[in-house]
């Protein structure tokens, strides 16, 4: 190999289109502009929809729980819930065992936004064209991916 072909190879691993993180960061735009129309059907932002789809699965968990499904911080977590609960979906109160911690729990309101918001994965699944199974060995990827980067 000459040295102006190892320069080649050296550059190429520059290149945009190479980086595994580029093709994260655009699908990850397109995945979220496909959720932005659905959600504002709902008056809820993705980051919201996240929090809801957490109480969805189980209702009344603390703050710190919450931000552990996620991997977001209480910074980050808190005006999520403060605007959450001002549309009237959730509440937020300290617990009776241990002051240091908040309770989540939802409201009637945010139950029943649950049932609006049965058809998005599907909606979501039918706009990126794959298949199921296909789906479904991403998601795999991915987490093995983001958990042995959180390692």
């Amino acid at each position: 190999m000459t040295d102006k072909d190892d320069k080649k190879v050296q550059n190429a691993s520059l290149l945009l289109e190479q980086q595994l993180c580029f093709a994260l960061y655009s699908a990850n735009l397109a995945l979220h502009k496909q959720y932005r129309q659905l959600l504002s059907l709902l008056g809820i932002t993705y980051p919201q929809y996240l929090v809801m789809l957490v109480l969805w699965q189980r209702d009344s968990v603390t703050v710190s729980e919450i931000g552990e499904r996620l991997f977001l911080d209480s910074a980050t977590l808190t005006p999520l819930l403060k605007r959450l609960e001002a549309a009237g979906l959730l509440n937020r109160q300290r617990s009776q065992r241990d002051e240091r911690q908040v309770i989540v729990t939802l409201t009637e309101q945010g139950r029943e936004l649950r049932n609006k918001a049965m058809d998005i994965p599907d909606a979501v699944t039918c706009a990126s064209g794959c298949d199921a199974e296909a789906l479904k060995s991403l998601k795999h990827a991915l987490e093995t991916l983001r958990d042995n980067l959180n390692r």
